[in-house]
């Protein structure tokens, strides 16, 4: 199966459909696959490695759902908690029902991001905690799911820290990375890394950034968006939902952790809280920038529709192509990097190949 997935990887880098890539398979609790391929910095032609690190945007979201089920599972607070018990200020201006529950369905009503802010206030935790509190719900919170993508990471990553006591970032070093003896994945780079990371391309740059009109998901003065995460500041600064920095080993093995028997004897979370964290969630997606099925926190079908739309898959996706899930009947985890964005989605050539070597 390496074999298979190296040789794939290798011609898509030949074709110029993937600049840097890698994918790192676990299968019944035992890394099956772990290839790379490509160059991280075309300019100065630096070679992509195992241990190279990729912006992963979104993909950093299945992070965020881990820990506040873990914080769950330890009884420090409820799916059904209102936020605003464990976070006063989150209470103000109609958000003092909203609950963890709506926050990691992403129904709380909040997907805008504060108006008159810059990357300076978009890099800085309390800043950006204090200016979500106060804002108001588009819609009655829990009635409506429609894509929090960047309110997400601050608003459950708040909670996470009310209820622990510690700095996001501190909490994920010590409840995922340290016990998996992970080394490639970060909320916010030290500096002693900075060599490691990726440069995002994108074929269309210079493209001119579109203004939009009323509250934004993604403000445009973010755009171009997939040069974000060349910033140094954006990639030192602790914003869960969009800077997340991995590489594909790191992602699947958080998601073997998952898996029922874990990976190496260490479960993040035991099989019944899995369970109850994969449940679809209602209400129905309010738009088109929601078309995936919701569970708490993670996306069922999470791998749609390169892995043959499995209902049994949960995980998430991230903006460019990255992605890693899990799947409980397989025995199944996935971790995947790229930084070529905008080119040709080659994924289904990879995914299909794996399916092909298990036997899909």
């Amino acid at each position: 199966m390496q074999n298979q997935i190296q040789s794939i990887l290798e011609q898509l880098i030949a074709e110029g459909n993937e600049r840097g890539v890698q994918l790192a398979v676990y299968k019944d609790g035992k890394l099956v696959v772990d290839a790379w391929a490509g160059v991280a910095n075309a300019t100065e032609g630096t070679p992509v490695d195992g241990e190279t690190l990729f912006p992963i945007f979104s993909t950093g979201k299945g992070i965020v759902a881990t820990l506040a089920h873990l914080m769950v599972e330890r009884g420090l607070i409820s799916y059904d908690t209102r936020i605003a018990e464990v976070w006063p200020e989150f209470g103000a201006c109609g958000k003092e029902g909203i609950t963890l529950r709506q926050a990691l369905n992403h129904s709380s009503g909040i997907p805008h991001m504060p108006r008159g802010i810059g990357f300076k206030e978009m890099c800085a935790w309390e800043t950006m905690c204090e200016k979500i509190a106060q804002l108001t719900p588009l819609w009655e919170p829990g009635t409506k799911v429609e894509y929090h993508a960047m309110t997400y990471g601050w608003i459950v990553g708040e909670v996470v820290r009310r209820v622990d006591g510690r700095p996001f970032a501190q909490c994920m070093e010590e409840e995922i990375k340290e016990p998996l003896g992970i080394n490639g994945l970060y909320m916010g780079i030290p500096d002693s890394v900075e060599g490691q990371v990726a440069i995002l391309e994108h074929p269309g740059a210079g493209i001119p950034e579109v203004k939009m009109e009323g509250p934004e998901t993604v403000p445009s003065w973010m755009g171009p968006l997939y040069d974000i995460m060349n910033r140094p500041d954006v990639r030192r600064a602790c914003i869960p939902a969009t800077a997340g920095i991995g590489n594909a080993r790191s992602i699947a093995r958080h998601y073997a952790a998952l898996l029922p028997g874990g990976v190496d004897g260490i479960s993040l979370l035991p099989e019944h809280r899995i369970r109850l964290a994969t449940e679809r969630q209602g209400p129905e997606p309010g738009s088109e920038d929601s078309p995936k099925q919701w569970a708490l926190g993670y996306q069922i079908c999470a791998a749609y529709p390169f892995f043959g739309n499995r209902v049994s898959t949960f995980g998430h996706d991230g903006f460019g192509g990255s992605i890693g899930f899990a799947d409980p009947e397989l025995r199944l985890a996935v971790g995947f990097t790229r930084n070529l964005y905008g080119a040709e989605d080659k994924r289904a050539a990879i995914f299909g190949e794996l399916r092909k070597e298990l036997g899909l």
